[in-house]
Formats: structure tokens, C-alpha cells, sequence
């Protein structure tokens, strides 16, 4: 029996521990190619920039003691998805993930995360996919820290690939989203959520003197966990200090009674 073939990305970059996290232990579910971006690409969401330039160069990186094969791909996370089920891989992989991820992706800022866009991609193509991420202070979201430990967030990451492999999913649920608590170890109790109604994340206003300078919009949480619904991620997450999971679909169309929207946007 051939081994499941398996798909991982992540949005920190080729060189990301977390990244290579994942590997290590996807490894032990199926054989992983790893396609990522060459570049940090946090918050690319499941953009496809007609700027990125495509190339694929493949490396050896070595990973306790294992000299690995990987393809580093310039352009988005999504790209990178797009490029490892169409160019990498001989044909579509049966499971994609995408992480482990510097920083938890909570609530309605979700589409800006690169970790769940490349998820979205995958699962828009019909692929069974999951996008993993452990919560930690915003000093380590764009670095590549080896003071984060993401050995249990591995653990967790092997736990449902392996459920992804081996179960179909309920009709409307697309993608899994995983997010890990900082403090968290394999005996740690995981809960099914619902996104946050909430911006997780705020923009911070650039700080400069003129508009011509160069400066960025910053971001900072927004939201008081302990005030968020019981049964979000938000909540389970960072008040609970439980692993969250969200079932997430590309059907974005609002649940509303069509005939009373119509009636609302006739009305004169």
C-alpha cells in the first residue's frame, strides 16, 4: 500500500522551525513534500500577486539528522500550494498543511492570515486540508525564535492529519483550523469552535512625519478574550487554554432568509 502523499506549506517561510515541526512529524502519517514560500509572507492571505516571480529552487535541509529535499517558492502561500499540486507533485496530494504558525489566527481577521489562505487554496481545489497555529506574543510573529517550542502543536498536527487521511468530512466543512495554546501538551483537551465575532487583531497607524516615508501598519489584539462568546475560538483558546479547531467552509454566503433580504433591499 502506497503512502499517503502529503502537501506542506506555511506562510513564516522555508526556513521556519515550525515549518519543519511539521515535517518531522507529518512524516510519520506519509511521505511530506515541502513546498514554501522562499520569503516571510505573513498576511498574504490567499493572495496570488501577478508581482511574484514563481521560481522554484529545491534545497537540502538537514533536520535532526535527516537531510530533506524542499522546494522554495517565490511567491505567496497560496502560490506555493499551487505550484507544489501542480509543478512538485506527480498529482494532487491527498492531504495539505499548512504551518505550524508564529502566532494564533483567531476570529473575522482570518483571511488575512497566510497560514489559512493556503489552506483555502487547497481545499478550493478539493483536497482535504488543515491550518495549524501556535499562539504566541506578537515579538516572535515574524522571526524565526528558537525559544518557541512547537513540539505539542507538532503533536496535534500529526493527531488530525491523521483524522484528515482517514475520515471524510461532514458536507460544508472545508478546511480545519487548529490553533494551539502556548501552554499547551499532548494530554491537553481540544474543543470544536466557532470563529470569533471579533477583530482578534486591530491596524495600529503608522508612525511618521510625512506620507512619503516609508512606514507599515501595525497591528495589536483588540479584543478581551474572557468577553468573547463560550463556544469560540477566542474563548477556548486564550481563556479556556484549550486547542481549538474550527471547521471553516468556502461557502462564504451570508445565513440569512433570502426572502427577507430581498423584501429588506426592495423596500422603498
Amino acid at each position: 500500500m502506497e503512502k499517503p502523499q502529503i502537501l506542506l506549506t506555511n506562510d513564516d517561510g522555508i526556513l521556519s522551525p515550525g515549518l519543519w515541526a511539521a515535517a518531522a512529524a507529518l512524516s510519520e502519517l506519509g511521505y511530506v513534500y515541502v513546498v514554501a514560500p522562499r520569503e516571510q509572507y505573513s498576511g498574504a492571505g490567499r493572495s496570488l500577486p501577478s508581482t511574484s516571480d514563481g521560481a522554484i529552487d529545491v534545497r537540502q535541509v538537514e533536520v535532526n539528522g535527516q537531510v530533506w529535499e524542499v522546494h522554495a517558492v517565490g511567491g505567496t502561500p497560496a502560490q506555493a500550494v499551487l505550484h507544489g499540486t501542480l509543478e512538485v507533485m506527480a498529482s494532487l496530494p491527498d492531504l495539505v498543511v499548512s504551518g505550524i504558525n508564529y502566532g494564533e489566527n483567531l476570529g473575522y481577521g482570518i483571511t488575512v492570515s497566510g497560514t489559512v489562505g493556503a489552506a483555502l487554496e487547497a481545499a478550493a481545489m478539493g483536497i482535504p486540508s488543515l491550518a495549524v497555529s501556535l499562539e504566541t506574543d506578537v515579538q516572535y510573529h515574524l522571526s524565526y525564535s528558537d525559544e518557541i517550542d512547537f513540539s505539542t502543536a507538532a503533536y496535534f498536527t500529526k493527531f488530525f492529519g491523521r483524522i484528515l487521511l482517514d475520515k471524510q468530512m461532514l458536507p460544508d466543512v472545508h478546511l480545519l483550523k487548529l490553533d494551539v495554546p502556548i501552554t499547551a501538551t499532548p494530554k491537553t483537551d481540544w474543543e470544536i469552535t466557532r470563529l470569533s465575532p471579533s477583530r482578534y487583531f486591530e491596524p495600529v497607524r503608522p508612525e511618521r512625519e510625512k506620507w512619503g516615508e516609508p512606514a507599515r501598519v501595525g497591528y495589536r489584539q483588540a479584543v478581551d478574550p474572557s468577553l468573547d462568546p463560550k463556544d469560540t475560538d477566542v474563548y477556548i483558546l486564550r481563556v479556556e487554554k484549550k486547542v481549538s479547531l474550527t471547521p471553516l467552509s468556502l461557502d462564504m454566503t451570508a445565513r440569512v432568509d433570502f426572502e427577507e433580504l430581498d423584501r429588506l433591499l426592495r423596500r422603498a
